[in-house]
Formats: structure tokens, sequence, C-alpha cells
């Protein structure tokens, strides 16, 4: 039997007995809304849809599903019991009997056939149960109604168009279903919030009649505003293919009439949830997949543009859509990657100090040692006394050959190496160095760096390396522990940065072969971590190739585990961001909107805890100026525009942001002030497409102008690099007084000078044709010092007055920074230096105790010098004889202290060399100038 169907209709209700002049009456009795299936004898279904004109006095839709009775169909049995069934029923019965004349604006000439049946339809109707709208309440009674009625044994397969999303999620699957497609979701209200969507209406979830029964709803929507688009009307319409509690299916028709071609088509979604069989015990996770298709209503010439446009809209919807969801439900296989589980390992020693020592002792030296002293050993016991031959006496037996004096030679050198590997493998488990272990302080942004290890090093001039890391964030250095003779050293060390209030943008990372504080350390390789072009989970397993001629000859790698997480939420950081930025630009900020901050990050590929400032419409100043929107966010300034379909984009950070300047009006710059951003030697390449000169020394310049408020954005520019600058240098010298607080505790300058226990060697003695108090002068702090101290390679350098601290001792404190040429690491020294004059009466001592920052084990010891500058008695002209003596305080123990204690009383002495040379050459310079 055959089957017709009218499509859905609007009929006008009338009263059953119309009165002359009352023709009012039936505009108060509103209309229905019919569709007619009508069925051969075999088939009794009849589907009734029923709706309130908006003018009813009810004011609300009700939409109605019915099917006949239930002795004539027991495939159509589903029904949902709530509060608004009787109320339908009634309102069924009471139009039961009365007539229906159809609207002539929207019947067709099929009158005559539709009539009769709605008469009929409407009088099976009274006797029927009704199938009313799923509440809020009752969508989990729905989907337990789907999996009792579900007979569909499998998913269906993916779509054509292939698959746009596909994650692992550990959360149950039936409550990843209620998440995306319960009513008026959470995820759902998020997702609009930050796609910028509007006027969105959602239709509550209603029973389709099929066999099984499914569920549909309607969702009508004005899409925001992306850079392929402009804000759309949408429609969609859902539907559930299958629900068996494990298992979802939902099909998603979207329409956009409003687009170009609209009509002509529309897009097809797919979602499956299914429970994911790789869960681990206890812990439920669910697979999503959406697959997507298009499918065309109609043949049209533009059916690839389409279908172009399409697959670039989904993906950046998608791009959202997976930010949000990761907000609510965590990722299956981002789940390895956390940052507990992946530091765990390196919290504790992995390797027993057995299987450590096999490692490091099973080589050739020791084992031929240990054959050596094996064999002489059972020599020994095997041979017999001899006589005493030559020189020999009771109790000392020397080598009657030239053979037995080498093997002898051999045997104790080989014994040396041997004891020396054994005292340094000791020291390696006592004491491991640098700044592992080390806790970050504060809140707000925290960077945790794993050191793993290193691979094919490159050697240096005597075969092999001692190789060290450091790490360099926002003026802020984290040191290694060093390795001992290895090119694949393996550390497996934590370094933590202390909390800072904005994202760093940068990680400098550099391998330095140890030979001693003040050598010139050679660089193995370094490299550079921009935190905006990598992911974090990118950043939680990384290898990063070393930049430099020895690390790209050997391909040397560095493999590190990044972590760089907010204390304070996204939210809290933002608006304590912006209220200190409001203090040094003037003005007041304003949070941007989810949508546009997230626009800005997909515009120029960021990572989402980056969020915009401001952003100001103005030309950039090349050979032609071009037309563009200036962005400003926490770490970047990034320009973009887009003239007939030509896009220009580039961006550049703060931290290589050299200098702002501000330039008056000019006839190139159409008449209105410009502002230039000069970045640092060799940085910002990436940007260098929008640059509009490059000088001799490798800068760039950025020259914009023509904005429409100059003052605004200068002063919010300006204000924001200013920010930023000065930051990195109080962060910097934070980390200078966390160091002077261990010298805040002392009692007393004189036990910090105290020497007792230090034991000074005498490193230089020099004798001058020069008084002994004109010598002086370069410890009195005037000119003579100051040029001194330049011409030896001391930069910065000050220092404080002479002030007597009890009679006949005099104390003062100076500081400056070593050029590179001292040392590789340009440390810093604080120096307390006492003087006072010889017990005899014919010269002076001068004492310097030194602290070394920025350089490798800087916090392990500290330098004491001592000048004695004594006249020579008796001679003409007058002449002085000087000593310099050094020595070493060891505040911590290391296995590197000969090393460091070598190094650093070569080089202290050689700068006191240089020191009391240059200023007896200076004095006599300035005597002969005076004599003439």
């Amino acid at each position: 039997s055959g089957r017709h169907s009218v499509p859905p209709t609007w009929f006008t209700l009338h009263p059953k007995h119309r009165r002359k002049g009352r023709a009012a009456d039936a505009a108060d009795c509103g209309k229905i809304l019919l569709t007619f299936s009508l069925y051969g004898e075999n088939s009794d279904n009849t589907v009734i849809h029923s709706s309130p004109c908006p003018s009813s006095r009810s004011g609300t839709d009700v939409e109605i599903e019915r099917s006949d009775c239930r002795e004539h169909s027991g495939a159509n049995g589903v029904v949902l019991d709530s509060a608004r069934s009787s109320a339908v029923e009634n309102t069924s019965a009471d139009y039961s009997d009365r007539s229906i004349q159809a609207d002539s604006e929207t019947v067709s000439e099929d009158d005559g056939l539709v009539e009769p049946s709605a008469a009929a339809t409407t009088k099976s109707a009274h006797d029927s149960d009704a199938e009313p709208s799923v509440s809020d309440a009752s969508f989990e009674e729905a989907m337990e109604t789907m999996k009792a009625a579900s007979s569909t044994p499998d998913m269906p397969d993916d779509l054509g168009g292939g698959v746009m999303f596909e994650h692992t999620y550990l959360v149950e699957a039936k409550d990843l279903n209620s998440l995306l497609f319960g009513p008026d979701s959470q995820f759902s209200r998020d997702l609009r919030e930050l796609q910028g969507t509007t006027d969105y209406d959602e239709q509550p979830w209603t029973w389709k009649s099929q066999d099984p029964p499914s569920l549909t709803r309607t969702c009508r929507y004005t899409k925001g505003a992306s850079k392929l688009m402009k804000d759309v009307k949408t429609i969609e319409e859902q539907t559930y293919l299958k629900a068996d509690g494990k298992n979802f299916a939902i099909m998603t028709r979207v329409r956009t009439p409003e687009v170009p071609f609209g009509n002509c088509f529309e897009v097809v979604l797919l979602y499956k949830i299914t429970h994911s069989p790789e869960s681990s015990p206890g812990e439920e996770s669910s697979h999503l997949t959406v697959s997507y298709n298009v499918e065309f209503l109609q043949s049209t010439l533009m059916k690839s543009m389409i279908e172009g446009s399409v697959r670039d809209g989904l993906k950046e919807n998608f791009e959202s859509f997976a930010e949000i969801l990761s907000q609510h439900v965590k990722l299956a296989d981002a789940a390895g990657m956390d940052k507990e589980q992946l530091l765990a390992p390196l919290q504790t020693d992995r390797q027993s100090h057995i299987r450590l020592a096999y490692k490091y002792f099973c080589n050739f030296t020791v084992i031929s040692t240990v054959i050596m002293a094996v064999y002489v050993l059972v020599h020994i016991l095997l041979s017999r006394p001899g006589p005493l031959m030559g020189l020999e006496f009771s109790g000392l037996d020397l080598p009657d050959t030239f053979g037995e004096l080498i093997t002898s030679g051999i045997l104790v050198l080989q014994m040396e190496r041997f004891l020396n590997m054994v005292y340094h493998f000791v020291q390696a488990r006592i004491q491991r160095g640098g700044d592992h272990g080390v806790k970050a302080n504060g809140d707000g942004w925290l960077l945790t760096v794993a050191l793993l290890e290193a691979t094919s090093l490159p050697p240096v001039s005597c075969g092999s390396v001692d190789p060290y890391v450091v790490f360099s964030c926002n003026g802020v250095t984290r040191t290694s522990s060093v390795q001992l003779q290895t090119q694949e050293p393996q550390w497996n060390e934590i370094m933590e940065f202390d909390a800072m209030e904005e994202p760093p943008a940068m990680l400098d990372v550099e391998v330095f072969n140890f030979d001693g504080p003040f050598d010139l350390a050679i660089s193995l390789g370094h490299a550079e971590i921009n935190f905006l072009k990598h992911t974090p989970t990118e950043l939680a397993d990384i290898w990063v190739p070393l930049e430099g001629k020895l690390a790209q000859t050997c391909q040397s790698r560095l493999h590190l585990r990044i972590f760089l997480e907010n204390t304070k939420g996204p939210e809290t950081s933002m608006r304590d961001y912006l209220n200190k930025m409001e203090k040094e630009v003037g003005k007041k900020l304003h949070v941007r909107s989810p949508h546009r901050n997230s626009t800005f990050q997909k515009l120029f590929a960021l990572p989402h805890e980056e969020f915009l400032i401001a952003d100001y419409a103005c030309s950039l100043k090349r050979k032609l100026p071009l037309q563009g929107r200036l962005f400003l966010s926490t770490r970047i300034v990034g320009f973009y525009a887009n003239l007939f379909g030509h896009k220009t984009k580039f961006f550049f950070l703060w931290d290589d942001v050299e200098e702002v300047e501000v330039l008056p009006p000019s006839f190139t710059t159409v008449g209105t002030p410009s502002l230039v951003f000069m970045l640092k030697s060799g940085r910002g390449l990436d940007a260098k497409n929008g640059a509009k000169s490059q000088d001799k020394e490798g800068r760039l310049k950025f020259q914009f102008h023509s904005f429409a408020s100059f003052n605004k954005a200068s002063r919010t520019i300006i204000g924001l690099w200013k920010t930023k600058s000065s930051a990195i240098e109080q962060r910097a010298k934070l980390e200078e007084d966390h160091g002077d607080e261990s010298y805040d505790d002392l009692d007393d300058v004189q036990s910090m000078l105290s020497i007792g226990d230090v034991t000074l060697s005498k490193e230089y003695t020099v004798e001058h044709p020069i008084d002994a108090d004109l010598l002086m002068g370069v410890f009195d702090g005037g000119p003579l010092e100051t040029r001194t101290m330049s011409r030896v390679g001391c930069l910065d350098y000050t220092a404080t007055p002479w002030e007597e601290t009890k009679p006949g001792v005099l104390e003062r404190h100076a500081s400056y920074k070593f050029n590179r040429y001292m040392s590789i690491f340009g440390g810093e020294v604080v120096s307390t230096q006492l003087k006072s004059p010889s017990e005899d009466g014919d010269g002076w001592t001068v004492y310097d105790v030194m602290t070394l920052r920025n350089v490798p084990f800087g916090d392990y010891f500290r330098v004491h010098l001592r000048y004695d500058v004594r006249s020579v008695a008796s001679s003409e002209p007058p002449s002085c004889r000087c000593e310099v003596l050094v020595g070493i305080e060891w505040l911590k123990s290391s296995k590197f202290q000969k090393r460091i204690a070598r190094n650093i009383c070569d080089k202290l002495a050689h700068r006191a060399k240089e020191v009391l040379e240059v200023a007896g050459k200076e004095i006599a310079s300035a005597m002969s100038g005076s004599a003439s």
C-alpha cells in the first residue's frame, strides 16, 4: 500500500457556531499546524503536529507527536509522561468537535482531500497518548528510553568529507554526551561566548516517530564573524541515531541560507561518542569523533570553492571547540604528559650506587690497573725474598733492572689515576651541585625545566668534555651540575624559576665546558626556546638542536621537559596585569571579550594564555605605506594588513625591543607623528619582512604612523615597553638582593673578613720606583683608581668612601662587573675592603673579600686577597715593594675545588699584576708630565 503526505500547513480555527457581527471571534481561536500522512488499509499511523498561534492566550509553543491506538501499532509504544500531557490532551479534546477551515493563503488545491482527513485525525488523536517535548530533567530518562529501545547493532560509518575532530577524553561516554548535547549545557554556553554567537534559540528535544524512536531538536543562532566570514544566521537540526548508554551517534544538519550559495548546500556533521576499550582500570574514557560532509541540494559551478570554505570554517570552529572542551574534561592523550608524572622519576635517583659505580668504573684504565695489581700481588706471594744487592738494605727493596723500574712507574701512575676516579665518584654522590632541587617561590607564572640528557656534544682540545648547562629567563639564570668527561651526559635534574608576574616569552639555553669560573669557557652550543611557537604538549618533551659551529658539526641536541603554569588562574592574572599597566599608562585598560582574544590568538598562532591588551588602526611605513592594524599583548607587538587579498602579518617580542622613539610629523608620514621600534641586534628576524630598515649592527627598525589617536596609542605603547624592560631589571636585582641575604645576618664585618681559617698564598711580587703613598692612590677612589680599573676590565666600577670602623682601620665597599675577556660569564663582584697601616709604619695593608655572582659555583666560595705595600728603605729615588696574596674560603663542598682554586689564583694574580702595573705607569706618566 502507498503513502501520501501533505506538508505541514497552518489552518485557521473558527468557532463551531458563528454569529453575525462577531468576526473578531475568528482571531481569538488561533491557528493549528497539521501534517497528514495517508496510508493503505494495513497502516493506521497518523502523525499530528499542533501548535497554537503566537497570538493565542497560552503564549507558548506546544509540539505533539501523536500515534494511533497502541493495539494497532506495537512499534510506536514509547511515550514520555510529563506535567504538560494532560493540558495537551484537554486542548486536543476541545477542538476535536469543531470544524476546520483551511487558510486560503497556505492551503493548496487539495483542500477537499485535507479537510475530511483532518476531522478523522483530530478525532483519533483524542483517544491516543501525547508525546511532549523533553525537559531538562527528563533528558537522562530519554537516553535510558532510547537505550531500551535501541536495536541498531553497529555505529554509522564516518561521513565522506573526512574526520574533522578526534580525541579521547577521561570521562564516561554518557557524561560526555550530556555535556555536549544536554539542554543548555555549560559547555554550550562557554563555546558560544568564545565564538561570539548571539541570538541563540535552542528548541527542546522532541521525539521523532520512527523505528526505533529518536530525539531531535533545532537550534537557531547568529554565528560570530571570523576572518573568513561575517556574521551569519545558522540553523542546526540535531538528531540522535544511536544511544545505547555506551555509544552515541548524533547527526547534525547545518544550514546557512544567508551566505553566498547558501541555498545550494547544507553541511552534515556526525558526532560519534564511543566507550574507549583502552581506558585504564578504574578510570573510564570515551572517544569522540566528528566527521563531516557537504550535501549539495542544487548543482553549482562553485562546488569546489564551497567545499574548501566549509573545510576551513569547520577547522576554525573545532579549534575553539577543542579548547573549551579541554577545560571541562581531561584529554586522555594529555594525561600522560602530566607534569607530576613526568617529573616524578627525576625526583629520586633512578639508579643504585652499585649500578652507577659499575658504569663509571667499567673502563680500560680501571680493569688494566686491577689486573696488573692482582698480577703483582700474586707474584709477591709466590716469590721468595732474595739476597740484598747494590744499595739495598733490610726493609728497602729497590728495582734490580730497568724493566722493574718501568713496571713500578706504570703501576704507580695507574693506581693514582684509579684513586682519583674513586674520589671523584664519591664526591659526585655526596654533592650534586648546580640549582637542582631548588624550589620556586611566589605566586604567578612558574617555569620548571627538567634537564634530562644531551647527545653528540663536541669534544674540546683535550678530547674530553665536562659539560654543564646555563638557563636564562627574564634576567634570571639557573645552572646545572657538571658532568665529568662525557659527550653523552645524563643529568636528570630539575630547575625551577621563581614566580613571574607575566608569562615569559623566551628561554635561553647554553652548554659550556667547565674549566673554572674565570677561564674563557668554551661554548659547546646554544639555543633559544620561544614559548609562543611551541604548544605545552611539545614543550613537555622536546629535543632542542644546539646552534654554533661546534654543535652543528656534531649535530648536538639537548633533551628537555619544560612546564609553564599560572598558579593565579587566567582571569586573575589578566586583571592583575591590566591593573599594573593602567598605573603606568595612565588610562583605563579594558578586558577584551573571549571571542576577540580567540580571534587575535588564531591570527598570529599564539597560545591560549596570550591575551590582547589594545589594538590600533595605523600605517606601516616601508617603501609604500601599508594600512593595517597594530596589536599589543603581554609578550608581542603584531601587525596585520589585508590589501585586496594580499596579507601582511608579522610580530616581534617586547623582550627584543631595545628602544621606542617618537618622531615628529613629516611629509613621508602624511603629516602625522610616528613611532619607531628598534630591536636588539640579531633579534626579531622572523619579522624582517615588515621592517623599514636594518642598520650595520643588525638592528631592525619598524615605523608606524597615521594613528587615529596618536597620543593615546603612544602613551600605551611606551608604557608597556618601559614596564616590560624594567621588569627584567627588577627581577635581576631581586636575585642579587636574595644573594645578599646570607650576609645581612652577620653581626660584625670583621667576622666576614676574618682570614684566620683561610690560607693565603703569595702569587705576585713587584717593585716599583714610586713612593708607597702614591701607589696607594689606586685604592683611594679617585680618578687614578677609576682609570686603572677600567683598563683592566672592570666595568661599572663604583666604590664608597673609606670610613673608620675602629681606630686605625678603614672600611669601604666596591662593586663592578668583569668584561668578557676576564670571564666569559660577565660575572659581578661585590667587594668589602679594609685598609690599615702596617705594624712597622712603613706601608699599608689592604684586605679585600670578593663575592662573585653569575659565575658557575659562585655561591660555593669567597675570594680573599691581601695587598702589602711597603716602602723600600734608603732607596733613591723612593720605591716600594708590593706583594699580592690570594686565598679561597669554601662555603660549600665541591669535587671541583682544586680546579676552581687553580683557576682563581691564576686569574686574580694576573689581574692584580695588571692593576699595579697600570697604576705605576699612570703615576709615572703624571710625575713626568708635572716635572716637564
